[in-house]
């Protein structure tokens, strides 16, 4: 049966059998061996990968420094500013944007540590046939799945955190005292002052980069596959 599921047709075959994963179950699914995996080996597998990767990749997007330092999730003057962040480093402003930019991304590692349990919840619900497509995609399918599931809940819950982050230090208040001033100068394109909204995208964007790298991992790096069970999914044995 588990051969029938995974073989339904020579094209998905032969899109599947181009993965690591895919030579794996083309040589034990179906084939009375010790190490066929069942129905319960690849959903729990799968989401035995998901816990390790959200696990991983939140503990990184929220620790200190997690998003500032980071230069591929660090949290930019967003795009429609950046004149207005030029004009103000170049009148001797650049302490104050500096303070802006990493207000907004420790605003963004507060956030993080609200991701884990929202995911959790999304694997939890995960069926045999999520799982399956999971395998039989990409690099990062497991993660377009929970990016899929959880995105407005991540956001729902980021935005808050987020919120509460950027008033306490005064970020919110400041950036918009600095863009209405800068709205009114003549002949120029003006920037929204709302900047709530596009630190909570950026923090979540973020978090998901970070969950994909852990994936990317446990599928390319046998010593990244903390368990037997990862073991024996994403084995190529």
């Amino acid at each position: 049966m588990m051969a029938l599921l995974l073989w339904h047709s020579h094209s998905a075959q032969a899109q599947f059998s181009k993965t690591k994963l895919g030579k794996f179950l083309e040589t034990n699914v179906g084939k009375p061996s010790a190490a066929a995996l069942s129905n319960d080996d690849i959903v729990s597998g799968l989401k035995e990968a998901l816990s390790v990767g959200i696990t991983k990749g939140s503990a990184k997007a929220s620790a200190i420094d997690g998003y500032l330092k980071n230069p591929q999730i660090r949290i930019p003057v967003p795009p429609e500013a950046r004149v207005l962040e030029t004009r103000l480093r170049q009148i001797g402003m650049g302490r104050q944007v500096d303070q802006f930019i990493t207000s907004m991304n420790r605003a963004a590692e507060d956030a993080a540590k609200q991701a884990k349990p929202i995911f959790v919840k999304a694997i939890f619900s995960m069926s045999f046939q999520d799982a399956l497509s999971i395998l039989r995609g990409d690099s990062t399918a497991a993660t377009t799945y929970l990016k899929k599931t959880t995105s407005p809940e991540l956001l729902k819950a980021f935005m808050p955190v987020i919120d509460s982050t950027l008033a306490k230090n005064k970020t919110t208040q400041y950036y918009t005292t600095l863009a209405n001033t800068y709205n009114q100068l003549p002949f120029v394109t003006k920037v929204n002052a709302d900047v709530k909204q596009y630190a909570t995208q950026k923090a979540v964007d973020g978090l998901f980069l970070l969950v994909a790298q852990e994936e990317q991992k446990i599928r390319k790096d046998p010593l990244a596959r903390v368990s037997d069970l990862l073991k024996k999914v994403f084995s190529t044995q």
